[in-house]
């Protein structure tokens, strides 16, 4: 199993939660509105981290890749793929929320 179709698998369940989350939303739209810029910001700061952290843990040995599982597309030493986790985080993480959230009137 090559390293990009790992990562398919989980963005497609994150996205997938995501979608279910947003359509049981009944404020969908206002929470999207409200939601893009910080998850926009939450996506650069992540992303930057994962791109220095992950080249010094390969750097200095902590973790290798084959490089007949993947792409071959790399920003410094670390595989493109390697990016698709933190993106299913940012998909995952604000879907978990919406679904296990207090609604309006609802009592604990």
């Amino acid at each position: 199993m090559t390293y990009a179709l790992l990562s398919l698998v989980f963005l497609l369940l994150a996205a997938a939660v995501l979608g279910v989350a947003l359509a049981l939303a009944p404020d969908r739209r206002a929470l999207v509105r409200r939601w893009w810029r910080p998850v926009l910001l939450a996506a650069v700061v992540v992303f930057v981290l994962t791109a220095v952290f992950d080249n010094a843990m390969i750097a200095v040995g902590l973790m290798t890749y084959s490089a007949a599982h993947t792409s071959g597309a790399t920003l410094g030493l670390v595989p493109i793929e390697d990016f698709s986790y933190p993106l299913a985080a940012l998909l995952l993480l604000p879907a978990l929320w919406l679904l296990t959230r207090r609604r309006p009137g609802e009592r604990p």
